[in-house]
């Protein structure tokens, strides 16, 4: 059985949000588009389209996991948010200073 694997380019649908995705959306539309390219690969049947889906999960993956790594270095690079007043603050700077 021959599955055909079909997408639409350059076709948006109506109210798209068509602005900036974040970090965590790109890589959540990465995830998926990994996925289908996974079903593809799995229902290919023509060798230059087996070729096409490995080099296209290659890809996908080196993008994830580029994405995946910038997202850790922003988590890291936000501030811990620092409470002045907090009581907890003012036992541990006495028990360190």
């Amino acid at each position: 059985m021959k599955i055909c694997y079909h997408r639409n380019y350059g076709e948006t649908a109506i109210g798209e949000d068509l602005a900036t995705p974040t970090l965590r959306e790109d890589l959540k539309r990465t995830r998926i588009a990994l996925e289908i390219a996974y079903a593809g690969f799995d229902n290919a049947v023509d060798e230059d389209m087996i070729d096409c889906y490995i080099y296209e999960i290659n890809a996908l993956q080196k993008r994830y996991r580029h994405l995946s790594q910038l997202l850790t270095l922003e988590t890291e690079r936000v501030p811990a948010k620092s409470y002045p007043d907090s009581p907890i603050r003012s036992l541990v700077s006495h028990v360190f200073s």
